[in-house]
């Protein structure tokens, strides 16, 4: 177990909270190995696959998003650069979704920047009766989809 690195030392040198550590592992994210005492010990090669999935989690791609990309890897190896090559292709479409959405809303900003409204005739956001209310939460005349 010499080789297996505590979790505190995980925490630490992957710069995230020993709860992110309990939550990526309970959504199969990382795995651990349990010393005698039951602590958890992690292989080395889990700081790869953490900075893997903060770096994924940074560019906004959801946890079942990565948990799938992780998945296509053969015996769930930790990524190399090829792999984060690959798997951030797949995920450049979405990425320039949000982006377009992003520069649609920043060249909106001057009409709306929330209620204060000086007219709510020309209000994107305006929704008497709450009409949109049945479509979902939020801004929905802000979300494109």
């Amino acid at each position: 177990m010499a080789e297996l690195l505590p979790i505190g030392v995980v925490a630490t040198r992957s710069g995230v909270a020993i709860s992110t550590l309990h939550f990526y592992e309970a959504q199969g994210l990382i795995r651990s190995e349990r010393s005698r005492g039951n602590q958890r010990r992690y292989r080395r090669d889990a700081l790869r696959r953490i900075a893997f999935i903060r770096a994924a989690q940074r560019l906004g791609i959801r946890l079942d998003r990565i948990a799938a990309a992780l998945a296509t890897l053969p015996e769930s190896r930790t990524p190399t650069r090829a792999d984060w090559t690959r798997l951030s292709r797949l995920w450049r479409t979405e990425l320039d979704a949000r982006i377009a959405a992003l520069v649609r809303l920043r060249d909106q900003l001057d009409q709306c920047i929330g209620c204060g409204c000086l007219s709510l005739t020309a209000c994107r956001l305006y929704n008497p009766g709450d009409v949109l209310g049945d479509g979902g939460s939020g801004a929905r005349r802000l979300d494109p989809d």
